[in-house]
């Protein structure tokens, strides 16, 4: 079933250097959750490196980024240093968070089907709700996009 606007986040908590982290500890801040499906491929790095290159711009909007993709802590941390990302991405292997969210749905390549991240992000308001959904998210200009919906919102 998919998520609706202004109903309450799902909680979520992942771990970063045996550091327990979670969504609710961001309470008071504007969340931009993004799903991506893999480090180190073409789209997902461009769309990474947009967002480190905004990161100064989105936080200015009392705004922290997360990422979110079913690769490991150490593939982020690999993805993290060769990009110099700046802002965090949660390992969900399990694909645990990605449930939570319904970013999982068919996908195609080569004309093979199968199940993987849907391209989403939710932007979460600092009481929690999610407030503005991008469903199938175009790596194009979508940081942009998120700025705008931030500076609409956070008037």
């Amino acid at each position: 079933m998919a998520l609706q606007l202004n109903t309450k986040a799902p909680d979520f908590s992942f771990e970063i250097d045996n550091k327990k982290i979670a969504l609710s500890d961001f309470a008071g801040k504007w969340i931009v959750l993004y799903f991506y499906p893999k480090d180190n491929t073409s789209g997902c790095t461009k769309q990474a490196c947009s967002f480190r290159d905004y990161n100064e711009q989105i936080s200015k909007l009392n705004a922290k980024i997360i990422g979110v993709s079913p690769d490991n802590q150490k593939s982020h941390d690999n993805f993290t240093s060769k990009f110099n990302l700046n802002f965090l991405l949660a390992p969900d292997h399990d694909k645990t968070i990605c449930n939570l969210y319904n970013v999982i749905g068919e996908k195609s390549l080569y004309g093979k089907k199968y199940m993987g991240v849907i391209r989403t992000t939710y932007i979460i308001s600092p009481k929690g709700e999610i407030v503005h959904i991008f469903p199938k998210v175009t790596v194009e200009g979508h940081s942009e996009e998120v700025i705008e919906v931030l500076e609409r919102l956070s008037k």
